[in-house]
């Protein structure tokens, strides 16, 4: 938990200092897209490990 609240400050902190709305909110979205791509991978890979799947033939 404490290093969830330490990105979180370092995430803020981050944003803080940018002045331009257009850049600001691009790269909240950005980053918000990138989490949502890396639950997906996550729970991609999770459901293979769960069900059994082979990952390699040797």
């Amino acid at each position: 938990m404490k290093t969830i609240l330490l990105f979180k400050e370092i995430y803020s902190e981050a944003f803080k200092s940018i002045q331009n709305y257009i850049v600001k909110h691009y790269f909240k979205a950005f980053t918000i897209f990138t989490m949502v791509m890396f639950v997906i991978v996550l729970y991609a890979f999770l459901y293979r490990l769960s069900t059994g799947f082979v990952f390699s033939n040797i």
